[in-house]
């Protein structure tokens, strides 16, 4: 697949989760994606970057803690536009509870994950209730449509499917605890699981089919407006997952990774998943890191590999002992990456890839990069040299420049929370953000245009922007090594709808004007 946009373009990071419709259900829809491309479109903007898709493990609300690297977060299905739900009356269909449930979910400043979880379960197992009446009985197109998603996607499906039935059958515990047969996945025993649960199974495979159909659509109506959608590949999955169920000589449980002490926290971070066994994943060939580009390219335009260092040397916290890298000598590491990095390029064919080497990464890390051209971070605030500021200019053409990532605070917070008086003017001494000279710790309008318009005059082909640095707002989407409501809950001020009124228009025509001022939109 040939990307839509070389030379330099701009795009905007929206999770997902975050977008806004009259419609929604307490979370942002697949199909919101759509409206969103459009809106972006009409801002001047390329590319729509999101971030993962795939369903969180059971109480999670990072979308980096995965139940699955490849299946679809069920959450995000528009319930509304699947055909067997409209058939069956739509909202009609539940009780005056639950759709009084929709609009408190709706009105609340966050995401209650667990309650659109339990509400959009009911009304599509209401919905698959009817497929099995009516279809799956007799040879329908959309029956052999769904037949042909089944085939296609097997590779991944059958396990996913097969777990996910398997857990809820063991009271919703992970693996890890199940009988000694199941966990090992002998073959006998699974089998027997395959026959007792194919209903639950054939339900869980539908509702990857209409959450992948729904994307697919997203996508064309996106790529008509002339907008890529770029997804996101974590690094790795939680131990309570298919993955990790089915290649357990992949994975090490018994450790945990996570980041190494830094300047932002001192203690490290611990993101309780799993250690690869890289003598096993390399030996491999890396097969499941080609699968899950390969699905990503079925689905996207393009996607962001989260965590590029961790393929090169990962941050092992065992319960007893030091914490420590693996592999722990720079050549090995090297060796390791680089061989990571050849099959990225390879089975990423011509899908667009971007890798985000932030944080602690050794040289030869960015060199390897730069011998296959996978493009780099560039974030504005870390980009100085002692108490220099860089100059946009200078960041090298294959690279991303950007104001902040899902992991930052918003441009609103950094200007007028995080700088110094003395730091904002170091930062106006760089030429391309000379109008922010006589600028105070007020994050104007003015203040927010030069520090765009800085950004957007980069060297850099991509300039991208967090969602809540397009508006201004201050909002977080994640602060690290903290748990709580207050991560991933971030949703955009104004619904999909809302963006085609005045106060969205002007917004787009503002960013659209900045972008061709710099040679990034048409």
């Amino acid at each position: 697949m040939t990307p839509l946009h070389h030379g330099r373009h701009a795009g905007v990071i929206v999770p997902t989760f975050s977008i806004r419709s009259a419609s929604d259900w307490g979370v942002g829809e697949i199909p919101d994606l759509a409206g969103m491309a459009a809106w972006l479109a009409s801002a001047g903007q390329g590319s729509l970057h999101t971030l993962p898709l795939v369903e969180r493990a059971t109480g999670e609300r990072s979308p980096y803690s995965a139940l699955s690297a490849f299946a679809i977060d069920p959450i995000h299905v528009g319930v509304d536009l699947v055909e067997d739900f409209v058939a069956i009356g739509g909202r009609a269909a539940l009780a005056d509870v639950e759709r009084d449930a929709i609009g408190r979910l709706r009105a609340q400043r966050g995401i209650d994950y667990g309650g659109v979880r339990t509400l959009k379960q009911r009304a599509l197992e209401l919905a698959f209730a009817r497929v099995e009446r009516d279809e799956l009985v007799g040879e329908t197109p959309r029956v052999r449509r769904f037949d042909a998603f089944r085939a296609a996607e097997a590779a991944w499906l059958e396990d996913y499917t097969l777990y996910r039935a398997l857990r809820a059958a063991q009271g919703d515990t992970s693996w890890v605890g199940w009988p000694d047969d199941l966990r090992r996945r002998d073959r006998t025993a699974c089998l027997q699981a395959r026959e007792a649960l194919r209903r639950p199974m054939t339900f869980l495979a539908y509702l990857q089919w209409i959450a992948h159909e729904q994307l697919a659509d997203a996508r064309r109506v996106a790529k008509r407006c002339g907008v890529e959608i770029v997804g996101d590949l974590p690094f790795t999955v939680a131990v309570d997952s298919a993955d990790v169920w089915a290649r357990q000589d992949d994975f090490d449980v018994a450790v945990s990774i996570g980041a190494p002490p830094d300047e932002f926290n001192a203690d490290g971070q611990d993101w309780s998943l799993p250690a690869f066994r890289w003598e096993a994943v390399r030996g491999d060939g890396f097969r499941w890191l080609r699968d899950r580009l390969a699905h990503a390219g079925r689905w996207l335009d393009g996607t962001r590999l989260d965590h590029v260092v961790g393929y090169f040397r990962t941050f092992i916290r065992p319960p007893d002992g030091p914490s420590h890298f693996e592999p722990p000598l720079p050549d090995a590491q090297r060796a390791l990456g680089a061989a990571a990095l050849d099959v990225v390029r390879e089975a990423a064919a011509s899908m667009r890839v971007i890798v985000e080497d932030l944080g602690d990464v050794p040289p030869f890390v960015r060199e390897e990069m730069a011998a296959r051209r996978l493009p780099g971070y560039r974030v504005l605030r870390w980009e100085s040299d002692g108490p220099t500021f860089r100059d946009p200019r200078e960041f090298p053409p294959g690279s991303i420049a950007t104001t902040g990532t899902h992991d930052t605070s918003a441009l609103a917070a950094w200007w007028s929370d995080e700088l110094d008086q003395d730091a904002r003017s170091r930062l106006a001494e760089v030429p391309v953000f000379e109008a922010l000279r006589d600028a105070g710790p007020a994050f104007t309008p003015a203040v927010h245009e030069a520090l765009l318009d800085g950004l957007y005059a980069s060297g850099s082909d991509t300039a991208l922007l967090p969602i809540q640095d397009v508006f201004g707002t201050p909002d977080r989407i994640n602060t690290p090594a903290t748990i709580g409501d207050h991560n991933w809950g971030y949703r955009i001020p104004l619904a999909v709808e809302q963006l085609a009124s005045a106060s969205g228009r002007e917004r787009a025509a503002w960013l659209r004007a900045i972008a061709r001022r710099h040679g990034r939109a048409a």
